[in-house]
């Protein structure tokens, strides 16, 4: 069964600022003053949370919608769509009343709108003079919600009720009256429920100071300048990104193919293959439709996501943005695409219970064939990234008291990201805005050493503009036993590089590295066996490469081997750069270069026109 899903017309949007009663100077104090409480509701959750994924992970998100549910204002992260529609039919918009707020964390009842299990999703309305103006919405992962082991998430489910409790669309709190037995049931399921119950605070008290911000700018402004702020402001971004859509792509159909290791069952690898065409409709008007129907069938691992309509507008449309201050991150990038095609029964639009969990992998494989769409059309986009890297450990230590005690660490480990036409690739991300965990409180609050953290050397992908590195990570067990789960991907495909630029370096997993023990994990597994004493080396992939490695200034190489980016041995082989000691051998180095190897559009282990 194919799906397809049309946005609103254009001419739907445009009436929407007709006339408008919002002027040029207040539109800009209303995008900064709902840009500002959508960053203090993301400061509270930071602040208040219990668990570290929240805390220090940073993995939650916010967002200010208009009165339809339509996102005004959201955080700069390119998997997300529509979060309220889910709400909408179940709780039509014209029943709910001031006090009420919406919690879900149903994947296939959302419609992808989240995608996998652990993160749970709040919304609630805000109302001036009786009048519904605007939402409010919180999100973010939970560390435990049940399922088949500590986490929720794991390599080895097969459906999705192995990740752990599923909440429809519910009304947490009506009228300021909350459901206590629900909160009961949802914490009871967790193994940890005090982490449970206290981010779950921290998630409505996001919401509460979302709905007091929203009141102060529409008490100052009053709901009808507020409203019409929020259509201008998508309407802007609409015609930015589809002004950028008609610049990058030719009238006719572009395709790019990228691919998944494989979903940790011995399947694989899966391919990602889009395709976006630039049409002319029947009014005259340029149509874009992006069309994911020829990916691969859905995984029977839990590699499979569920994607909404909106992530492949909403990652264009924050490529386009580029970070501009100017710019908010809105619905306009979603609403610019006029029609998205998935075939239902694939990778990305599998069929339920199909398992969730590690969908993170295939969001990665998204974002980076989404930006190779672009650079098969007029260019400019990034070479690929590495997935980022999840490790989640969880077994028994000895408290001071010498009581064995359960504890579960959930660590994300930053990779490399792909080289830009101008610039290098950026070392190290720990995914958009997330971060990692300071040496500090991960040996104070889990029974493990840090005894190397730092970069991955060839790591990133050699060219003119060279791919960010990965890191190296390496632990020393102090927990009684312990099992770990490992997520690494972009080993067989490893990111690609382009315009001559090579491929980003692979990761691993080892446990005890260099000893007569030494074992490599499957990059995708769970129910690895730790014990005491154990040291565990985490590798990450880099970046793919942007250009002909040979023209890359020589004295960038030896800033690199210097920094410790590059090795000696790599500079000479794929860079054709001669060091003698810590200085450039300039002659050797000019004789090396003079015979230039010949390369093709892309890279991913050997030089392609397309990759396929």
């Amino acid at each position: 069964m194919l799906q397809s899903v049309k946005s609103a017309p254009p001419a739907e949007e445009e009436a929407q600022v007709g006339g408008s009663v919002c002027d040029p100077v207040t539109l800009e104090i209303i995008r900064g003053a709902i840009a500002a409480a959508q960053a203090e509701m993301e400061a509270l959750l930071e602040r208040t949370a219990i668990s570290a994924f929240i805390r220090e992970k940073k993995d939650f998100y916010t967002a200010l919608f208009d009165a339809d549910g339509v996102m005004a204002v959201g955080s700069m992260v390119p998997i997300f769509g529509d979060m309220t529609s889910p709400v909408f039919d179940r709780f039509p918009a014209n029943t709910m009343k001031p006090g009420d707020l919406y919690w879900y964390n149903d994947c296939y009842g959302s419609r992808g709108a989240v995608s996998h299990s652990n993160d749970q999703v709040l919304l609630a309305p805000v109302f001036k003079d009786g009048r519904r103006c605007a939402f409010v919405m919180s999100w973010a992962h939970f560390a435990d919600i049940g399922g088949l082991r500590p986490g929720s998430i794991s390599p080895d489910a097969t459906e999705i009720y192995h990740e752990g409790i599923i909440i429809p669309v519910t009304k947490l709190i009506d009228e300021g009256r909350v459901n206590e037995a629900t909160l009961s049931i949802f914490h009871r399921n967790s193994r940890f429920p005090d982490q449970s119950e206290g981010d779950m605070r921290a998630l409505m008290a996001s919401v509460e100071v979302g709905v007091k911000r929203m009141g102060e700018i529409l008490d100052r402004f009053g709901a009808d300048v507020v409203a019409d702020a929020f259509a201008q402001l998508l309407a802007r971004t609409r015609r930015l990104v589809r002004t950028r859509l008609g610049e990058t792509f030719d009238y006719g159909t572009h395709r790019f193919t990228d691919a998944i290791d494989g979903d940790g069952h011995g399947n694989g690898p899966f391919k990602i293959r889009f395709a976006l065409t630039r049409e002319k409709g029947a009014d005259g008007e340029d149509r874009f439709v992006f069309d994911a129907s020829e990916t691969d069938d859905q995984a029977p691992g839990p590699v499979n996501y569920l994607m909404n309509r909106g992530v492949p507008g909403m990652a264009l449309g924050l490529y386009y943005l580029g970070g501009d201050p100017a710019q908010v991150c809105n619905a306009g990038g979603p609403n610019a695409i006029d029609e998205v095609r998935l075939r239902e029964g694939s990778l990305l639009l599998p069929r339920f219970p199909a398992p969730l969990g590690m969908r993170g992998l295939t969001t990665m494989r998204v974002i980076s064939a989404i930006g190779g769409l672009v650079n098969v059309a007029k260019g400019g986009a990034p070479a690929a990234n590495s997935a980022y890297v999840i490790t989640i450990m969880r077994g028994l230590f000895r408290n001071e008291a010498g009581d064995l005690q359960r504890f579960l660490l959930a660590d994300g480990i930053g990779v490399g990201y792909g080289a830009r036409p101008i610039a290098d690739g950026i070392d190290a991300v720990y995914f958009v805005a997330q971060e990692n965990y300071p040496v500090e409180f991960l040996e104070l609050g889990y029974p493990v050493r840090l005894r190397t953290y730092g970069v991955n050397r060839d790591s990133g992908g050699a060219g003119r503009f060279r791919g960010g590195c990965g890191i190296i990570r390496e632990y020393e067990i102090l927990a009684e036993e312990a099992l770990l789960a490992v997520r690494i991907d972009s080993v067989k495909n490893p990111p690609w590089g382009i315009e001559g630029g090579m491929s980003g370096g692979t990761g691993r997993a080892v446990v005890n590295p260099g000893t007569g023990h030494e074992q490599v994990l499957k990059p995708l597994s769970d129910g690895n066996k730790l014990k005491r004493g154990d040291i565990l080396r985490i590798e990450t992939g880099g970046g793919g490469g942007y250009g002909h490695p040979f023209d890359r200034a020589a004295e960038a190489v030896l800033e690199d081997v210097l920094g410790g980016y590059v090795s000696r041995e790599a500079a000479e082989r794929l860079y054709g750069v001669v060091l003698d000691r810590d200085r450039l051998d300039v002659r050797a180095t000019e004789k090396a270069r003079a015979s230039r190897p010949s390369v093709r559009r892309f890279h991913r282990q050997e030089y392609v026109d397309a990759l396929s």
